[in-house]
């Protein structure tokens, strides 16, 4: 199977198990988006979504985040993890919109990964989902799934970012790598996997990744 090929089998099937691409983090404007996003660092966005309500009733907007001192935020967080540095990020950057970009999330990467606590996984986020230009933000699933299924090489999200921007078509990244997520929690996860059930390793997978795969289960 050729590359084109691949890709083509990969955006068929995604479209087949998830014709609709919920965000699922848990916001209602561009920065409850950024601020949840944020908290999802190295936390599932299952307990994200837990915890914002709790947040947002207490500040839904840059202006009262700004208010809240680093302490009551933490103490509202803490769950999530990353405490000390999520906390003072959030007040941070609800500072800067508030002072900077008079309470409105900007527009653009150099301004967003400007900001505290974002980095370019987190503005990508914001851009798609947030502001609707095209981006392929790639957390754990899809930077696995892409070595996997031998779209990428799998050194660096860097690459794997650049690989699927070069191969996948830009009016599909928004909901392609949303697809994708949702297939590496359902089909091929990191651990738990099994390959019977991943319908696109199983077809078009990096054989190296299979073989090892079946090494260790035969053992």
């Amino acid at each position: 199977m050729t590359k084109k090929e691949k890709v083509e089998f990969v955006i068929n099937t995604l479209e087949e198990l998830y014709p609709e691409t919920p965000i699922p983090l848990q916001h209602k404007d561009p920065y409850t988006l950024l601020v949840a996003v944020l908290l999802s660092a190295q936390c599932t966005d299952a307990r994200v979504n837990k915890i914002t309500p709790y947040l947002f009733d207490a500040a839904d907007n840059p202006f009262t985040m700004s208010e809240l001192s680093v302490e009551e935020i933490a103490d509202i967080i803490r769950p999530c993890g990353l405490t000390p540095m999520k906390s003072k990020a959030i007040k941070g950057l609800s500072e800067i919109i508030v002072e900077k970009y008079k309470g409105k999330v900007p527009q653009t990467y150099e301004d967003l990964e400007a900001l505290p606590g974002v980095g370019h996984k987190t503005a990508s986020v914001v851009m798609s989902q947030g502001f609707g230009f095209p981006a392929f933000p790639v957390d754990t699933h899809i930077h696995r799934l892409m070595y996997r299924w031998g779209l990428s090489n799998g050194k660096s999200v860097e690459q794997t970012e650049k690989d699927a921007k070069r191969l996948f078509p830009e009016d599909k990244w928004n909901k392609l790598h949303l697809q994708i997520i949702y297939y590496g929690r359902e089909y091929s996860p990191a651990r738990g996997w099994d390959l019977e059930k991943d319908i696109i390793t199983s077809t078009i997978g990096r054989k190296s990744v299979i073989n090892e795969y079946l090494k260790v289960r035969t053992k």
